[in-house]
């Protein structure tokens, strides 16, 4: 077992789970940082702390975040149909079975509502089995799930339009589904406030906090500090995308399910408040009541939707915007955790129990929804309290 947080990235580094990574534990005052690798694979410029990474699905608890501020203000309600911001989705169809032909539909039962997607149950999303019609039509509209190519999505109305088209996979409110939620709370949250969302987001969670790197793709200043990211093959990884790619700019369509890119210490920042809220510390940075962050980590999922999601649910149940520990099965698990990963090799928690905000950033995608070998050391090192 590894010793120390160092002990955990350079381990992966030698054996070639990822060309570089950077880490970080605070437990209060207390934090311990640490590197190791390089920016680019076979390059020589180390991994920094304020090394630019894509975020990826980390978007996920900031999305859920702002989406709570605006709940706070009354601009949103839980109970509010998302048809009034997003009327090209008042009439869904639904499968008649998850595995029918897109002709094959129902009516939905009732409207889709803001706490549907709060909790990633309106009924569009990724299940556990990927070869669904329903499920195919989302890639081919544009939901992207582990494409991970932000260039290539239509903007928000042209997205929003071709959701219309592809069936729910199940009625609102009937089972978790993974991704499309966050993207559609996002499309909502800038409509009903009337601002685009990467403006939104600064306004209200990167400008209080100090998030000064984060936003939607890397800016120009930026660029030096940004990495390529990779994917694992049979025999090495290969480049998935370079610093001048997808990520290189502000794309059309902004993606509050995985479109951010950010440093370490910006998440750290957004990882505290919410840490300070669900502790109730006041002499900590607070973005959103106590009230609204226990709603976040807090699992809305019944046992039969957490069975039926366990490709990415694994002893977790889904709070708003990231996963919640529920079951102590792994040596990482520890109830009440909250946080989520990226597919593109990142991972980010807050764990309420000990007090403690664990973030590990790489340059590696995970392949699949399944934890990798890194993610589970530095989750087992975190979980030690």
């Amino acid at each position: 077992m590894a010793t120390d947080l160092q002990d955990v990235l350079q381990s992966a580094v030698d054996n070639g789970q990822t060309p570089g990574v950077v880490a970080l534990v605070a437990r209060g005052d207390d934090l311990e940082f640490a590197s190791a690798g390089t920016t680019e694979l076979g390059g020589s410029t180390p991994m920094a702390r304020d090394t630019l990474f894509r975020i990826a699905s980390l978007t996920k608890p900031i999305t859920a975040a702002l989406a709570m501020l605006l709940i706070e203000e009354g601009r949103v309600g839980h109970d509010d149909p998302i048809a009034r911001w997003l009327p090209e989705l008042a009439h869904p169809m639904v499968v008649r079975t998850p595995d029918a032909p897109l002709d094959d539909v129902v009516p939905a039962a009732r409207p889709i509502t803001v706490a549907d997607l709060l909790t990633s149950r309106a009924g569009w999303g990724f299940p556990d089995e990927f070869s669904w019609p329903a499920v195919g039509a989302l890639f081919e509209q544009g939901s992207q799930a582990y494409g991970l190519q932000p260039k290539h999505v239509p903007a928000p109305d042209e997205w929003v339009k071709n959701l219309s088209e592809v069936p729910l996979v199940y009625q609102p409110g009937e089972r978790w589904l993974y991704n499309t939620c966050s993207d559609l709370l996002g499309v909502l949250l800038a409509r009903a406030a009337e601002t685009p969302l990467p403006e939104l987001m600064a306004e209200r969670i990167f400008d209080p906090l100090g998030m000064t790197d984060t936003g939607f793709g890397a800016r120009p200043d930026q660029l030096d500090r940004f990495t390529p990211y990779y994917r694992p093959t049979a025999d090495g990884m290969t480049q998935a995308d370079p610093v001048h790619g997808e990520w290189d700019g502000a794309p059309a369509f902004p993606s509050g399910a995985g479109g951010l890119v950010g440093t370490i210490d910006d998440y750290l920042a957004f990882a505290r408040t919410l840490l300070a809220g669900v502790s109730g510390r006041s002499d900590a940075p607070g973005l959103l009541s106590p009230q609204s962050v226990r709603e976040m980590v807090t699992d809305h999922l019944t046992a039969e939707q957490r069975a039926a999601s366990r490709r990415f649910l694994e002893g977790q149940g889904w709070g708003v915007g990231g996963a919640v520990d529920v079951a102590e099965i792994d040596p990482w698990n520890v109830v009440g955790r909250y946080g989520w990963t990226g597919g593109t090799g990142q991972t980010g928690h807050v764990i309420p129990a000990t007090g403690t905000v664990a973030i590990l950033l790489s340059t590696t995608a995970m392949p699949d929804p399944a934890p990798v070998p890194l993610h589970k050391a530095f989750w087992t090192y975190t979980a030690r309290g």
